[in-house]
């Protein structure tokens, strides 16, 4: 079969398309990534693959962000921040889904979220971004407000004022993934149109450094997919 590999530490040049051999499937396993059948969740005719593909990993953070570790009200205030990324695209929709208000920012950088609550601040922030917008989005919550980190993408050493979180009377969660549950409730507003994936640009298999350096590249708008034409 033939597949992307490589065999040296290094930038996207060291990514080969080559030949590789077909996994051996023990009992109860499919396709070439050689996976537990439970673990595969079969896709509608009308769903294209790109589509499919560029659900489960932001979908499934985003849900369970704000579904499960923010336990998400109805009219609740939300700020999401880098909307334009795959987990922030994907928050706003299941945060509008659910009947939030999305205050969203298109880059690293908070703005108008007091005018845009009457200076009371917001119900939940969906925080990725890690230190360089951490002391904003802790300012940004209203009293009684919950943040949920799953990232840490311009630093991991973020500061807190002890007496803003007691006083206020905050929650600060940390959310990995989630689990297969949760998928499976997302992908049934997948399936009905409710909920519906930003692919930014798709590449065939073999164009995979190409895909690395597009993303290095900081430019995408939603998610890269990369195995079709």
């Amino acid at each position: 079969m033939n597949a992307v590999r490589f065999h040296r530490h290094g930038g996207p040049d060291v990514l080969v398309y080559e030949d590789a051999p077909e996994p051996v499937l023990a009992p109860g396993e499919v396709e070439f990534i050689k996976v537990p059948v439970q673990n595969v969740v079969p896709i509608p005719d009308a769903i294209s693959f790109a589509k499919a593909a560029a659900l489960p990993l932001t979908f499934l953070t985003a849900w369970h962000m704000l579904m499960t570790r923010a336990q998400l009200k109805r009219g609740e205030d939300v700020l999401i921040l880098a909307a334009g990324s795959g987990v922030g695209q994907a928050a706003s929709q299941v945060a509008f889904l659910h009947g939030a208000r999305v205050l969203a920012t298109a880059c690293e950088v908070i703005d108008h979220y007091q005018q845009a609550t009457n200076q009371r601040g917001v119900d939940v922030v969906i925080e990725h971004v890690g230190e360089a917008t951490w002391t904003q989005s802790i300012s940004s919550l209203a009293r009684g407000g919950r943040l949920v980190t799953c990232g840490a993408t311009t630093g991991v050493n973020a500061a807190i004022d002890l007496r803003t979180l007691f006083s206020r009377q905050l929650s600060i969660s940390g959310s990995y993934l989630g689990s297969k549950a949760e998928l499976m409730r997302a992908s049934r507003f997948f399936f009905t149109g409710q909920l519906d994936p930003i692919v930014d640009r798709t590449f065939p298999l073999e164009d995979a450094a190409a895909a690395h350096r597009h993303l290095e590249d900081g430019k995408p708008f939603g998610k890269v997919v990369l195995g079709v034409a």
